[in-house]
């Protein structure tokens, strides 16, 4: 791998998690973040290795804010998201499978908090209630995810750009 490529892919790599980290300690609107966004459009870009790397980003803001009990729940649907990026393979597609991957999020993470929380009884009663109570949060982040996928596309997709990063479309 000659050196250019690998400067790039190591600018869009730190800089990725830099935001991640940066969008997950600074105040924002409740789940207006660009997180599931570059959680599925890093692995575009930089391929599947770059997974771990992603949830490693989570843990050590987690460490900062303070771990809780829905880790796992948020970072398995994070590690998801990054493996649905496989299947797309054009501007709609990932524009769409990003925005899948918001409600990807929502059913796991609010199914988590319906689980291991005693905020809900447990029966579908109780599910579909969490799931209800999740909405004004699903909204944020379905808008968010929708933006800066947007954003993403333009910026590293556009034909402007196309000539710089015609490496990670390979």
């Amino acid at each position: 791998m000659n050196t250019n490529k690998l400067l790039k892919y190591a600018l869009i790599f730190s800089g990725s998690i830099g935001i991640i980290l940066l969008f997950r300690v600074i105040p924002h609107p409740p789940n207006f973040t660009p997180v599931i966004a570059l959680s599925f459009y890093i692995p575009v870009l930089l391929g599947f290795w770059s997974i771990p790397f992603i949830i490693l980003s989570f843990a050590i803001t987690d460490y900062l804010i303070g771990f809780h009990s829905l880790l796992i729940w948020t970072w398995s649907s994070l590690a998801f998201i990054g493996i649905l990026s496989k299947f797309s393979n054009g501007m709609k597609s990932r524009l769409t499978l990003s925005t899948l991957g918001s409600c990807m999020f929502f059913v796991i993470t609010n199914f988590g908090v319906w689980l291991t929380s005693s905020f809900y009884e447990k029966s579908m009663n109780g599910l579909l209630n969490c799931y209800i109570m999740g909405i004004p949060f699903f909204t944020n982040t379905i808008l968010s995810t929708i933006l800066f996928g947007i954003a993403i596309e333009f910026f590293i997709f556009s034909k402007y750009f196309q000539s710089s990063f015609i490496a990670f479309k390979k």
